[in-house]
């Protein structure tokens, strides 16, 4: 993050803080329609268009440790293998054999030689090929070159791993931009994986997701927490292309420090926007980070079924060094926790009102942009003419987006 974008964002915080009004040239936001959160025509649209053909994460290389490594990702209802090569290369493949369908994997992680279909025994190499298979006199004609597993496109954000079910997809790393560049302030390679955590919530994933895109909610569900050091009037955000957004919000005093993070280590090279306020980044669709030079963790946004999802913490700090994990990390991981609770108390009893006639569409201000930016990229991505007019989201906020 250069200088100028850091200057950008201290701006922005100061001028939020003493605006009266949104801005002259901020447009009106029609509401978003109900039925995107409950019509079964939109979601089936959302489930093929939308989680079949993003950068979804799918592991940090500290569980990929040795050539031969493997995770089982099922989020998008189709079972990926991403595994490292034994040349260290990260690939992604169904985990579908190329005969008749079986699983070349049983666990949801492990180490392999190579992979052996329990099935009939078709084996391949860690990077895909089919090596082997029984009784090959009986193939006529089998080119054994053309039974390659089939590939899932599969890239690295520095040490995190993302995979993609769209073969045309843009590379990773200018689909992510600037957020490469942002994050180099925090030596990311350098990052371990803390630990991870699930809760499943009996709620559309839009319903949280939306939550996490903004600040609006601080005073009325966070009192007693966020509210007492975070500063939401002063919060600024940044919109960019492919529905990619940052939230920085300023702390109440310069001087606060999160008592979980207090005798961990700190990047130095962290930016004042880092050490001082809270950024918050969203990963187009469905992670949400609030990144701090002593770690973070990268929230994640599953949908389980139309009227549930999961959503998972995945925690990551700077190299601590040799020895087991600094005690501080237990403190700090119970206090989000509590947060989190906070965050999930409503989220059911929202599920029965999208399901009442009261609910009949979301007006949005001027500080829950994101979530209509949210929305405006999900109607880009499945196509506007495949939505049924009255659920699709009036273009609004692309002439505001930061170059």
């Amino acid at each position: 993050m250069d200088k100028s974008t850091v200057q950008r964002f201290l701006d922005g915080m100061k001028y939020e803080a003493g605006r009266t009004a949104p801005p002259e040239s901020f447009p009106s936001l029609p509401d978003i329609p109900a039925g995107r959160y409950t019509d079964p025509r939109f979601l089936i649209l959302e489930r093929e268009h939308l989680w079949r053909r993003s950068w979804l994460y799918a592991c940090h290389m500290d569980e990929l440790p040795t050539p031969g490594s493997f995770v089982v990702s099922r989020k998008t209802g189709s079972p990926i293998i991403i595994v490292r090569g034994k040349d260290g290369t990260v690939r992604a493949f169904y985990n579908t054999c190329r005969h008749r369908g079986g699983p070349l994997v049983k666990t949801e992680n492990g180490c392999a030689e190579g992979f052996v279909c329990g099935y009939h025994g078709w084996t391949y190499s860690l990077d895909g090929r089919l090596i082997n298979l029984r009784d090959k006199r009986d193939f006529v004609g089998l080119n054994m070159s053309e039974r390659s597993l089939t590939s899932v496109r599969c890239e690295r954000f520095y040490s995190w791993v993302f995979i993609n079910e769209d073969p045309q997809a843009q590379p990773l790393m200018e689909h992510f931009a600037p957020f490469g560049e942002y994050f180099q302030q925090f030596q990311p390679d350098t990052w371990r994986l803390v630990t991870k955590e699930g809760f499943d919530v009996k709620c559309n994933v839009k319903v949280l997701m939306d939550a996490f895109l903004e600040v609006y909610h601080l005073k009325s569900i966070h009192a007693n927490t966020v509210d007492r050091f975070l500063d939401h009037r002063g919060t600024t955000i940044a919109l960019y292309r492919n529905g990619l957004s940052l939230m920085v919000t300023p702390n109440r005093r310069p001087d606060w420090q999160d008592p979980g993070t207090r005798g961990m280590r700190a990047v130095e090279t962290a930016t004042v926007i880092s050490a001082r306020n809270n950024p918050s980044f969203n990963f187009y669709p469905n992670l949400v980070t609030p990144v701090d030079p002593t770690g973070c963790p990268f929230l994640l946004f599953w949908p389980t079924s139309d009227r549930s999802m999961r959503i998972e913490c995945h925690w990551f700090a700077p190299d601590w060094g040799p020895g087991p994990l600094p005690e501080g990390w237990k403190v700090r991981i119970a206090n989000f926790d509590r947060i989190l609770d906070e965050d999930l108390q409503f989220a059911e009893q929202i599920q029965q009102s999208l399901e009442s006639p009261g609910f009949r569409g979301i007006p949005l201000n001027y500080q829950e942009r994101r979530i209509y930016h949210w929305h405006e990229e999900l109607d880009r991505r499945i196509g506007i003419e495949r939505i049924p007019p009255e659920l699709r989201v009036q273009p609004r906020l692309e002439p505001l987006w930061e170059n």
